[in-house]
């Protein structure tokens, strides 16, 4: 059977449906798994197992008002027996309408909107993981299975990026302070601190990782003022990022990217949550749900997937962490 599985962005997202496709496809190696998502995403899918094929959409193929046509050409090209849509989107739909049509069975993402809604209301209820409702899509195709995905890097640790000195006795901590959405994003003076202090612990080396452009000069600003503090961000590709990832001790990260590409090389992830909380079912696939920090306010969650403005209008949530619980608690568990 050659099943096509959907998950056409973001990052994060397409970063945490590498467990559950890689997991499948090692234990029904008698099929095939066709892997459809944007170009930038797709390096993501390293070591792959044999059965799977990567298809990487290019940006005139995946953006623009005719894109999903475009992209239904070049999908009924393949010899596609079933399809496991993990995006649900309007784009997707459209894309599994035109293989309903040809009779092959779609199994759909369930986002269940609803009691994500309810979350945001009462903060007792938790939602099922993301990662586990990637699996449940191909248990409705009769693909059901175990998760047994420990990490892209299966054997050994990968080399390091050009320019990164070998590790010594060093304690690697990697930090990524951003997220797309305010609600999201730790405030940035209290960051530096726990910037400054985990540098200055004897044998320590923090690397700061974000994007190109204004994340990369903030972060470079930091830095000039630290020893023992390198900017990776604007300088790695993708991958390197990943193979840095793997030879840390620990990373600090948002409800971001970052926390969902260190979990895919089984790096420990110290997560700080705003306005979502790991009830919202983002968590890191393999994270403990101790390592998740937040300021524990009666108001969190007010988001499921982050906003740029706060319901009260005081984004405490951001700020209501003290940087010293964050630092004592990586210091008495992880370093």
């Amino acid at each position: 059977m050659n099943i096509l599985v959907l998950r056409l962005s973001a990052l994060g997202d397409v970063a945490m449906t590498i467990p559950p496709v890689y997991s499948v496809a090692r234990a029904y190696p008698q099929h095939r798994f066709y892997v459809v998502t944007s170009a930038f995403p797709a390096r993501l899918f390293i070591n792959t197992p044999s059965n799977i094929t990567v298809v990487a959409l290019d940006k005139r193929e995946s953006q623009g008002p005719l894109a999903v046509f475009r992209i239904i050409e070049r999908l009924r090209r393949l010899p596609i027996d079933a399809v496991a849509d993990m995006h649900n989107v309007l784009r997707s739909w459209c894309i599994d309408a035109y293989f309903r049509l040809h009779l092959k069975p779609v199994a759909m993402l369930d986002k269940n909107r609803s009691e994500r809604r309810i979350i945001m209301h009462d903060h007792t209820r938790v939602a099922v993981p993301f990662t586990q409702r990637y699996f449940d899509v191909f248990a409705r195709l009769g693909l059901k299975t175990e998760p047994h995905f420990t990490t892209l890097f299966n054997n050994g640790l990968p080399a390091l990026p050009a320019g990164i000195p070998s590790k010594g006795t060093e304690q690697w901590v990697g930090i990524a302070p951003f997220a797309r959405y305010r609600s999201k994003t730790y405030d940035a003076a209290q960051m530096q601190d726990v910037v400054t202090k985990l540098a200055a612990r004897p044998r320590g080396c923090v690397f700061l990782f974000g994007a190109r452009g204004q994340e990369e000069k903030t972060l470079k600003t930091w830095a000039a003022k630290t020893p023992n503090v390198f900017v990776v961000a604007g300088r790695l590709q993708l991958e390197e990022e990943l193979a840095l990832m793997a030879h840390l001790d620990v990373m600090i990260s948002m409800d971001s990217a970052n926390m969902h590409l260190a979990s895919l090389v089984g790096t420990r992830v110290i997560s700080l949550w705003g306005g979502t909380t790991p009830a919202c079912g983002f968590l890191g696939y393999g994270q403990r749900r101790e390592d998740a920090l937040s300021a524990g306010l009666s108001c969190q969650p007010c988001s499921i997937a982050g906003s740029a403005r706060c319901p009260l209008k005081h984004m405490q949530c951001t700020r209501a962490l003290p940087p010293k619980t964050i630092i004592d608690y990586i210091q008495s568990t992880v370093l």
